[in-house]
């Protein structure tokens, strides 16, 4: 089984005395409310999908991971994962002192509070995104979130209990206990936020001819409002590993992650996070957690270039843009086909989300009916 990130599978969820002692002290802490965002990275962080972090980033971690890309200490971690909150909150509390994290009216967690400091919001946007731009829902949220970051650990003491996908809800010790009961040594992870296409049929199934089994990892967290609701989405996943998956070769199971959409950062980050999960193999399609224009077609591929096979151990899977070919008959990409690019069928996101609301299914080439029956009909329902 393949190490987590940093050596060790980080479980911050506290029980028994420990946590009843942290629940008694809870009532006389300050307190903060987590909005969803904030609450699916506590939980990541407390189930070691974030591994190694315990915690909220303080500043020398912070300011190392959007500088350099690694943590102070030099491990690669190339997404700040912070509490924010605005500055007249942050007045009101001090470091080396406890804070109750709270959802819902619920003491979820207590952060154990290192280190109040003020960002640079400019850089992180600059390097992190890439870009300043507004328009570009990264630094739309990270210019909406408070001026002030809380670093710290974390001690979760009730952990938010899911209202949808329940039988999908599998922890990194969950998937790995299960990837050694089925005795897979290789998996491969892909990780999605959109229903899946034939495209993306082709490169798992291509994966799948070099490992033990999949992990379709979709993120259920916070994502942009026109992304295609979870639970539509979850049940195309669903219709689709009933119809043309080895029911014994693929898992599905809910990442609680929120997207970033930081592109080439974010495809590092996303192969970490399906490292501490268990796999040994990571997806890497064209524009992977791109948004608009902002990135290039294979900067996510390159961005692995810049580190070491052990540094990130866990191996890429690259793969070129990929389409149905009339004349090869098959699913092919630049690598494989010979044709011009008018022999092949591939339609833009546009104009499939144009059919699917006219009730038209997108051609059997693009999408299989099974999963454009589940989107249209979600359509429908929607009106």
């Amino acid at each position: 089984m393949i190490d987590p990130h940093g050596g060790k599978l980080i479980n911050r969820i506290v029980e028994g005395k420990e946590r009843e002692a942290l629940l008694a002290k809870a009532g006389s802490l300050p307190t903060i409310e987590l909005d969803a965002w904030a609450l699916s990275d506590v939980e990541m962080i407390a189930i070691g999908g974030f591994s190694p972090l315990e915690g909220f980033l303080t500043r020398k971690d912070y300011e190392s991971v959007v500088k350099n890309r690694r943590l102070a200490k030099g491990l690669v971690w190339t997404i700040p994962v912070v509490l924010a909150v605005e500055a007249d909150v942050a007045k009101s509390l001090k470091s080396k002192r406890d804070v109750a994290l709270v959802a819902h009216g619920a003491v979820v967690a207590i952060l154990h509070l290192e280190e109040i400091y003020t960002p640079d919001k400019h850089a992180e946007a600059e390097r992190v995104f890439k870009t300043t731009d507004v328009s570009h829902p990264g630094v739309a949220r990270l210019q909406a979130i408070g001026s002030v970051y809380l670093g710290g650990r974390i001690s979760v003491v009730n952990r938010p209990k899911p209202a949808a996908f329940l039988p999908y809800r599998l922890d990194p010790v969950d998937t790995r206990r299960l990837f050694v009961e089925r005795g897979w040594t290789r998996v491969v992870a892909f990780q999605t936020r959109n229903p899946i296409h034939r495209a993306h049929e082709y490169i798992q199934k291509c994966a799948l001819e070099i490992c033990d089994g999949m992990l379709l990892h979709p993120i259920v967290g916070e994502t942009k409002g026109d992304d295609v609701p979870a639970a539509v989405r979850m049940k195309s996943y669903e219709a689709l590993l009933a119809n043309y998956y080895p029911k014994d070769r693929a898992v599905l199971a809910v990442n609680p992650a929120s997207m970033r959409y930081a592109g080439p950062r974010e495809a590092v980050f996303h192969a970490l996070i399906r490292k501490n999960y268990g796999c040994t193999h990571f997806i890497v399609g064209r524009d992977h957690a791109g948004v608009g224009k902002f990135y290039g077609t294979y900067d996510a591929q390159r961005i692995f270039e810049d580190f070491t096979p052990e540094e990130i151990g866990i191996t890429p899977l690259c793969f070129e843009n990929t389409a149905y070919c009339t004349v090869c008959g098959s699913m092919v990409s630049s690598k494989t086909c010979p044709h011009p690019p008018e022999r092949h069928v591939s339609l833009s996101g546009t104009k499939v989300r144009e059919l699917l609301q006219a009730g038209t299914p997108p051609p059997p080439e693009v999408s299989r009916p099974e999963v454009a029956a589940v989107l249209i009909e979600a359509i429908r329902n929607a009106r």
